[in-house]
């Protein structure tokens, strides 16, 4: 049986002042991650 639940969030300031830099952070990484595979892809490398 799959059960779904659906969660509201409701964060104070400080708290979606935080979020918002750990997500900040993330793109970050995964841009970076994303820009070593594409120049990666144009050598014919593979990038674990």
């Amino acid at each position: 049986m799959k059960r779904a639940f659906k969660y509201r969030f409701h964060p104070t300031d400080a708290q979606a002042a935080e979020l918002s830099r750990t997500f900040g952070c993330v793109r970050k990484v995964y841009n970076l991650a994303l820009a070593a595979r594409t120049e990666a892809w144009a050598r014919q490398e593979r990038v674990n």
